[in-house]
Formats: C-alpha cells, structure tokens, sequence
C-alpha cells in the first residue's frame, strides 16, 4: 500500500508503481474498499481490498470493470459547448476559462431576476460527500438557487424508518451470518448487495433458511430456499398477513412489546384483520405459501433462533410504499427478533454516520443569498417542473439547470416530459459528467469530469458502518477537474468571498465527520469502523422520540395520516385498467447500475440488449414468441424493444430491465418513458413500479 506516513499527491501516483486505497463511489450498500495498482501514471489493476472485512477483497462484476470505465476512449477530457440544436448532442470545444466565464455571466443574469430560476440538480452517480455535494451546496446555498429534494432513491424508506425505528438504522450486516432465517425482501442481492449475500451464504451453510421475496424471479430467488412472487405493490399486506399469523399462534415476545414498543395493542388489531386468505387474494400469491413463510417464522421463534429481514429500496417505489417498509419493520419487534445477535431488520445503515451536515453543506449561506428561503423543486417530477410556465404560487419558471452526479434524461420517471423540458431553447442547462450521457446532449455547457481514481472524497454507508477515505490515484485525464473544482470556481468568479469557498478537498474530507472519526486511522487504512453494537436493540433504545420502537407513530398521526402502518392500494393497479392490464417494474439489469456502467463494452456485452420479460402465458395470449419486437405503451408513451418470454415474470407482470440510456432504445426511449410522475405517501418518492401498461407485438426487426 501507498506509505501512509507520507502525504499522498499525484506525483506519488507517478512513481514507477504503487497502490493506492480507495473507496467504491457506486450507488450501492456495500460501499467497498478499493486497492488500484498504478503503474507509469496509469490505473492497470483494481481490486477490493482484501484487509476491509466487508469488502474481503471480492468485488462486484460492474465494479471490477471500473477501468474500463476510468480509460474509456469515450471519456470526456475537455469542456465542450454546444453548436447544434438540443438534444442533438453536437458540441465544440472550448477553454475553461470561455466555458466558465460564459456560464458565470448567464447565472448571474439569471440570479439578478431570480436565484431561485437556477435549479442543481445531482443524485447518486458519486455517493461521495465531498463529490456529490460537498462545495456544490455551498455554492447553491450561497447563491440562493432552488432547492432540490432529493427523493428519486430513498427516501420513502427513509421516512418509514424514521417514523418506527426512529432512523435510517438496523442490524448490522454481517450478523446475517448468524440469522436462522433470512427474508431478502425486495432485494435483488445478488446483483445490488453481494457483501450481504456472503454473510446470508455462511448463514445457510450453517442451516439458515432464506426466502427471497419480490415480484420477479431473480438469480438471488433462484438460489434461496422459497419465492414468494407477489404483485408489485402488496408487500404491506404480506407484512400484515405474516403478523396475524404471528398474534394468532402466539409467536409474539409480549415482554419486548410491552417494554419496547408504541402502539402494539392497535397493531395487533388491524394485522387480525389480515389473515392469509385476504393477503393472498390481494398479493397473488397462495394462502399455502404464505402460511407456509408463517410457519417458517414461528418454528424459529419457538426455537429461539433469529430471523434477519434484509429490505431493499425495490418494495418502496409504489403509491404504499413507505407504509409497506412500516409494516415490514414491524415484524422483528413483534417477534422480539432484536434481541439476538443474526436478529432485526436492515434497509439503510446510514443513520449510524455522524455527518456534520451543516459543517459541510453550509446551509447558514442562504441568509447571505439574496433569496434565504428558496423554494424547493422534487427532482422525482422534474418533467413537470420543466414545463411549468411559472407563477405566484411557484415561483419562477426554470431557467437554468445544472446538473451534476446524475442522468436525468434516463433515469427520471416520464421521460418524454424530462426530455421535452430540456429541449426548451430558452433553457440554460449546464452538465457536468464523465460521458455524453442522453442528459448531456442537452447541454449547453458540458464540463469533463473527474472519476474516482482522479480525486479526494470520502464515504459512509448505507449497507455497513464503516467510514472510507479514497485518495486519487492517477491524475485527471485531459481537462477534467472535480466537481468540487467547477463549484469553487463558479463561486470565485461571482464574487463569492466568504472563506469556505477556499476549502481544499482534503478539509472538505476532515470537515466531513469532524472529530467523531479517526482521520489519521483513513489515512493509513483507508477506513475506520463506527462503535455500533452487533445487537443494538436488544433493550430498546431507539432513536425514536419515545426511545422505543414505534409501531404506531404519534408524528404521522399529527401530520393528519395514519399511525398504524396502511395497506394502500397502487395508482395503477394491475388488471385494474383493461386497456393497460399489465402491471410494469424496471429494476436495474445485473450488469447496470441505473444508467452507469451501459456504455462500458464488456457489461454491455454481457447485458445484450433493451428487453421487456414476460410470461408465457401472457406472451401467448398477445401472440408473441421469444426475441420478437414488441411494443410497451400505456397514456405517458410507448417504448418498443425485444421480448424475452421467461418465467423470470409472473403472469400479470412483466419486466423492463433498466436503465439502458434512451440513445440505445429502438426509437430514443427507454423504460422510464412510461413510468409516473406519481408519488408516494411518504417520502414524496417516484413510484417506478407502480405503472400498468399494455403490450402488443411489433414489427420484426
């Protein structure tokens, strides 16, 4: 490894060959630590990190072609401006300082009417805090821009947890090992979280069994012991089911309700409501396989033994979402389940991380901007956002965006509308990236990115409790700079003067978690664990108001919803509508990670094309064969791709795996041009899966 007694520079990256440690950047739990080997100034060999316990020296498939990615002749090494009309994707180059200059001149226009018409607009395509929004929010706060609520992801989950568990917190991940039986649900473990499928293997190799419980048949359900296939959207009256049947035979820990918990009495009257042959009815599955799960549940309870829930962010993008991952988490204190080591529920881990939020992203600029209370814009409908022409009950209309970690063209729900309102000619959008994604041929500035390899950052976890530092192993390629650099440099030339825009990305490192982690132990090891007990609720003690777990939650009670965990149906139910019978999901393909990783040849390769799953028997009843050209429409739009008739689908689902970019769809459109606009009831989350469709077949092609 590099000597961590010297201080780490790009010069060091350039001796003959070193190692350097890094940490995984990608939207996923298992946040892993990395060791490049470079040699003559270029990255030639990633691998995990053999010495980081979670990371045990495996990586992920998409992740082990990271240089694929960093060295990819496509890169973009300068700044470019555009000379084509939008969405064309035509550009010239231009010097920093052309580019930079340009775009200070059009914001301050712009902020002079009203900050608030300039909009950021970033996600996860760096999980990074000092990348993703370390000096960017500095800059955004100072100026006085539009907010952004940041809820295309998580936050669903995040706000169901943090009404019963009191955060975003949960066992830790590798107690799995030590659970006698693992419900995976909503988790395509395999492809999404591999670290944990480690830990879920020792446990099944111990005699632990796993039941995967989600909508497709996946490679991790391939491998468990049972699949419970139910519709997209019923999972809070599978978690009901699973509880009646727990208060009806007496698998309940009374004392752990008593002591531990808020509401159990009012819980325990509606789950009686529940009982399998009403759940199956409304999950499409068996009453027997339900039951059969019960039992499961029970004989470990009898016997002592933990069960671990391992929930993933698929079961939450529907209109009940966040009331389904209430219910969920309800069941491991109904069983006393947090009593054991191997016992619990994990969704995020990330509430465990004592981020100093206010030290980083400054949010005290605000009241030095000529706008300290600017409204905040839901990048989950951006579209509409876009296309609204402004008003007194919202402000201005958009008239700048920038847009950073983040493909919005892609990835946001109702695509048409996001692509329709990036094509407006009186739109300043400025994008910063590694490759000319479908957002970036919008552009009218398009500003080369640094990777991973190429900068300082520093990461928490949503799957584990480690803190990670990565340093940079190789210089930039070409021009690209960090986003960190762009933001400083935006704000120098507004006249921004306030010191912390002087903060290199080092202190932005140190400022990250102030003195609540050993900075020096990143340094040389490039992580340090959090003090977080393997049973951490054994007595209660959750971060709750109440301190306990709340089944039923007094604050949503006061903000007018239910306290109790509701079973809400879909927007759009399946079979509901009979001109869209068909209920639609679009998780990630195994060799993608949302829009990352598509262009990379070798995970392309292995993907093969766009395709829409669906059953046989749905297949036959519209006439299509394996490999046929269909076409997927519902009223937002129509996407045509190729059919790949499987029972990976249940009947009345079928699956477009994404998230390809639109430019590889047979007509420029992707998935995402049929899904809604629509939110969920908590969290003012997209409802990806909630989206029924029809499908018809094509012309051959």
């Amino acid at each position: 490894m590099t000597n961590p007694t010297q201080p780490h520079t790009v010069a060091a990256a350039l001796a003959p060959e070193t190692t350097v440690l890094g940490a995984c950047p990608h939207d996923c739990p298992d946040t892993c630590s990395l060791v490049t080997t470079v040699r003559d100034g270029r990255a030639v060999h990633l691998r995990g990190n053999p010495d980081h316990p979670p990371t045990a020296g495996v990586l992920c498939t998409k992740v082990s072609r990271y240089l694929e990615r960093v060295h990819h002749p496509q890169r973009l090494t300068q700044p470019l401006k555009r000379v084509g009309p939008k969405g064309a994707g035509q550009f010239t180059p231009v010097s920093w300082d052309e580019a930079l200059d340009d775009i200070t001149a059009r914001l301050r226009a712009i902020a002079a009417r009203d900050p608030q018409a300039i909009v950021p607009y970033s996600y996860a395509g760096t999980m990074g805090l000092v990348q993703g929004e370390g000096m960017a929010a500095r800059f955004f706060h100072r100026l006085g821009a539009s907010l952004l609520d940041r809820t295309i992801c998580a936050s669903a989950g995040a706000v169901a947890l943090q009404a019963t568990l009191g955060g975003k917190v949960g066992m830790p991940v590798h107690t799995f090992a030590d659970s006698r039986l693992i419900l995976i649900w909503g988790s395509h473990s395999i492809a999404s979280n591999l670290h944990f499928w480690r830990y879920a293997q020792q446990a099944k190799r111990a005699g632990a069994t796993l039941v995967c419980i989600d909508p497709r048949r996946t490679e991790t359900a391939d491998k468990c012991d049972a699949h419970l296939a139910l519709l997209p959207g019923t999972d809070a009256a599978l978690a009901y089911a699973l509880i009646h049947e727990c208060f009806v035979h007496g698998w309940v820990d009374h004392d752990y309700l008593q002591r531990h918990t808020v509401g159990w009495e009012a819980l325990r009257a509606r789950a009686l409501q529940w009982p399998p042959a009403r759940a199956a009815a409304v999950c499409g599955l068996p009453e027997a396989a339900i039951k059969a799960l019960a039992r499961d549940i029970g004989a470990c309870f009898e016997r002592g033994e933990p069960i671990g829930i391992r929930l993933n962010y698929g079961m939450q993008r529907t209109r009940g979402g966040g009331n389904a991952v209430r219910a969920v988490a309800c069941l491991p204190a109904v069983l006393g389940a947090w009593r054991r080591r191997g016992g619990g529920l994990l969704l995020s881990s990330s509430g465990w991380y004592p981020v100093q939020r206010d030290a980083l992203y400054r949010p005290d600029l605000l009241s030095h901007s000529p706008c300290p209370q600017p409204r905040t814009i839901n990048m989950s409908t951006i579209g509409d956002a876009l296309l609204h022409p402004g008003g007194a009950d919202w402000g201005p209309r958009i008239e700048a965006l920038i847009v950073y970690n983040s493909n919005p063209a892609a990835v946001a729900p109702q695509s048409g509308r996001v692509v329709q309102g990036l094509r407006r000619d009186d739109l300043f959008t400025v994008v910063l990236e590694q490759f000319q994604t479908d957002t970036a041929d919008h552009a009218d500035y398009l500003l080369p990115a640094t990777t991973q390899l190429e900068h300082w950052d520093i990461h928490l976890s949503y799957g584990h409790t480690d803190v990670l530092l990565n340093r940079p192993a190789i210089a930039p390629l070409g021009q690209a700079r960090p986003n960190t650099w762009v933001f400083r440099e935006l704000a120098r030339r507004l006249g921004f003067d306030e010191p912390c825009f002087d903060d290199d990305d080092l202190t932005l490192c140190r400022q990250a978690f102030g003195e609540a982690v050993d900075f020096e132990r990143l340094l040389r090891d490039g992580w340090a664990p959090l003090p977080v007990p393997d049973v951490p609720f054994a007595e209660g003690g959750f971060p709750t108001p109440s301190g306990k777990c709340e089944l039923f939650s007094a604050t949503l009670a006061a903000q007018g919803l239910d306290g109790l965990p509701e079973v809400l149906p879909n927007h759009e139910p399946a079979g509901a509508d009979p001109r869209h019978p068909l209920a639609m999901i679009s998780p990630p393909a195994r060799h993608f990670l949302n829009s990352t990783f598509v262009n990379v040849k070798s995970l392309r390769d292995a993907e093969g094309e766009p395709c829409l799953e669906i059953h046989p028997d749905d297949a036959a009843a519209r006439g299509i064969t394996d490999g046929d050209i269909v076409e997927v429409f519902n009223d937002r739009g129509r996407h045509r791709t190729r059919a790949r008739v499987t029972t990976r689908a249940r009947p009345g689902v079928v699956v477009g795996l994404g998230i390809w970019w639109r430019k590889d769809g047979l007509d420029g459109t992707n998935v995402n041009e049929l899904t809604s606009q629509a939110l969920t009831d908590l969290g003012r989350a997209p409802t990806f899966y909630d989206c029924a469709v029809q499908v018809r077949r094509g012309v051959t092609a």
